[in-house]
């Protein structure tokens, strides 16, 4: 087995009992290997929206100070009282941040399954990735080609397996197109592509005109604004033509969900031949996916009887696709990852700078376009 170290540096985030939030580096163990388990140097992992919510939680980010040491820096960010409950139970617990991450398998246990990963490189998920190493299940990895390199493959699992996972549920529940919120982000780019090559109808929803052009110019069909005077109109006329009677929103705060399930149902309404005080009988789903507003979600009363507004989790979807559908999934995955599920991002920083202040405002305002990656053993 493989020389490799007892401990491994890694990003923290720790809610104080003084109601501050503290961002540090710290010392990890790194257990050796079981017969079913790698060890994995980790060169790439993705700072994903989820890991942001783990990381920052209800704290404010404009009260964040530098702290810590030169070479063990820190940063500390008050939580506001109102987002202190939502916290309590995290108060005295450190949580190492990361889904998702690429590297090199340096030691690995005697089954067949983890020496066939030795030395190679693998994308790997299960949390605690922005670390210099990590010991994993050889479930938890992917073997990458030999063409693709750590940062092209470090987050291959969130956002194709989260993409792949919406396209399934659309089909398991019965429905035929999509409306997707925060449409120009990295996974709604994709989310484009797979819907543009399965010919899926799929509504695309954005904020801010240079947003509408990107996604125009990948071939997209369907664009609305969601800042436009017109919006539901268009929104309406865009559902109406697709049919799309499920969306995925990112945003979940607010009457973003509200608003589509509406226009679902006016569109709807429009091919009803007589009037029903209940409504289109055919349902209408908007799954929140992601909290990009911690506000609370706001319905209009002209739903209809037949709608539902609910939570969505892709590791709880690609449950109920099965074995033989995530394999699917996953080969998918592989065979485009330079190509449909390509990620783009800004900026490649080590763990220190992840730790620099001006540097965490920069990654913590989730602008579209500018995604983070963390080389955890990158020397500054």
């Amino acid at each position: 087995m493989a020389e490799f170290p007892n401990t491994s540096l890694r990003l923290q985030t720790l809610i104080k009992t003084d109601g501050q939030l503290e961002l540090s580096l710290a010392d990890a163990p790194v257990p050796p290997p079981a017969s079913d388990e790698v060890v994995v140097q980790v060169q790439a992992s993705p700072l994903n929206p989820s890991d942001l919510a783990m990381l920052l939680g209800t704290a404010d980010v404009s009260t964040a100070k530098q702290s810590g040491t030169a070479d063990r820096p820190a940063i500390t960010l008050d939580i506001p009282p109102h987002g202190r409950a939502a916290m309590a139970n995290r108060v005295g617990k450190a949580y190492g941040i990361g889904n998702e991450g690429a590297g090199v398998v340096v030691a690995a246990g005697d089954s067949d399954g983890a020496q066939s990963l030795l030395g190679k490189t693998v994308a790997c998920r299960g949390g605690e990735l922005h670390a210099q190493y990590r010991t994993l299940n050889v479930a938890q990895c992917m073997l990458l080609p030999d063409d693709i390199s750590p940062a092209e493959g470090a987050a291959c699992f969130t956002n194709p397996m989260t993409v792949l996972g919406m396209i399934e549920t659309m089909r398991l529940e019965g429905h035929t197109a999509l409306v997707h919120t925060a449409a120009a982000s990295n996974l709604g780019l994709m989310l484009n592509k797979v819907c543009t090559a399965d010919g899926i109808g799929l509504v695309n929803i954005v904020r801010k005109p240079e947003q509408e052009s990107l996604l125009r110019t990948l071939g997209a069909r369907h664009v609305v604004n969601s800042e436009s005077p017109s919006f539901q109109n268009d929104l309406v006329a865009a559902i109406g033509e697709t049919g799309a009677t499920l969306g995925f929103d990112a945003v979940g705060g607010g009457r973003l969900a509200g608003n589509i399930l509406g226009a679902m149902e006016i569109a709807l309404a429009k091919k009803m031949p007589d009037y029903s005080r209940y409504g289109s009988p055919q349902h209408k789903q908007v799954y929140i996916y992601g909290r990009l507003d911690l506000g609370e979600v706001v319905l209009p009363f002209n739903l209809g009887m037949a709608w539902s507004v609910g939570g969505w989790l892709s590791t709880y979807a690609l449950e109920k696709i099965g074995p033989k559908g995530v394999a699917a999934i996953r080969a998918r995955v592989l065979g485009e990852l330079k190509t449909t599920f390509a990620s783009r991002y800004s900026a490649e920083i080590s763990l220190m700078q992840a730790l620099d202040l001006e540097t965490l405002k920069a990654y913590s305002r989730k602008a579209t376009g500018e995604k983070y990656l963390i080389a955890p053993n990158k020397s500054d």
